[in-house]
């Protein structure tokens, strides 16, 4: 076999496997697991962040509430987003809602999977003993990173990542200005300064990755 021939035989199968991922990605039972997966670890998200929401509240201003649970935050903006891959909407104003929701899930889920994951390491890493659930929000928070860059291909989002990346950006600032970061292991209590400056460059970094990963617009 000669090497263009090779290449054009290894070519052809790379375009067989690309699009039966894709059939299974885009299967409507797959779909619908993702959004069931994602339901249910948003709803535990909000109950995981009970005590600090609780502390918020009765410490600092009531409007900083919503702004206080990140990760269920993005997860809830995800799984939104897979809702509409199964209905999408009609209206122009749905549209662009749904394109900006897909912007925040992408760049959100992407930055706050990440973000928990390398503070959970870098906490393991000073000494900060790790236990059952900081694995499963090492195994659940990857997971968000890698469902939201798998999934951004058949999203239609760049034209609203700009304003993701405003509102995640003004998210940062608050976080870090009022005091209303996820709490972090008593290890990192006198990092806090790096954590943030850690945090605003992942912004910047997911927002890109949020870019590369996007593609055009694919029906369902």
């Amino acid at each position: 076999m000669s090497n263009s021939t090779a290449v054009i035989f290894g070519g052809s199968a790379g375009i067989m496997l690309g699009k039966r991922k894709e059939r299974i990605l885009k299967h409507r039972g797959v779909l619908w697991l993702l959004f069931a997966v994602n339901f249910l670890g948003t709803i535990y998200g909000y109950i995981w962040y009970g005590n600090q929401l609780e502390f918020t509240a009765a410490n600092y201003p009531l409007w900083l509430l919503p702004l206080v649970p990140d990760s269920p935050t993005a997860s809830l903006f995800f799984t939104a987003a897979i809702l509409w891959l199964l209905y999408p909407p009609k209206s122009i104003t749905g549209s662009t809602m749904r394109s900006l929701v897909e912007a925040l899930a992408v760049l959100t889920s992407v930055k706050y999977g990440i973000w928990a994951v390398s503070i959970i390491a870098a906490g393991g890493y000073q000494g900060n003993e790790l236990n059952w659930r900081d694995w499963l929000l090492i195994v659940s928070h990857s997971g968000m990173a890698i469902e939201a860059l798998l999934y951004a291909r058949f999203f239609q989002y760049r034209r609203m990542l700009p304003l993701a990346l405003i509102w995640t950006l003004l998210n940062d600032t608050v976080d870090y200005s009022y005091g209303v970061y996820p709490w972090l292991p008593g290890v990192l209590e006198d990092d806090v300064t790096e954590v943030q400056y850690f945090t605003f460059g992942l912004t910047f970094l997911s927002a890109a990755a949020a870019w590369l990963a996007s593609g055009r617009r694919r029906d369902l």
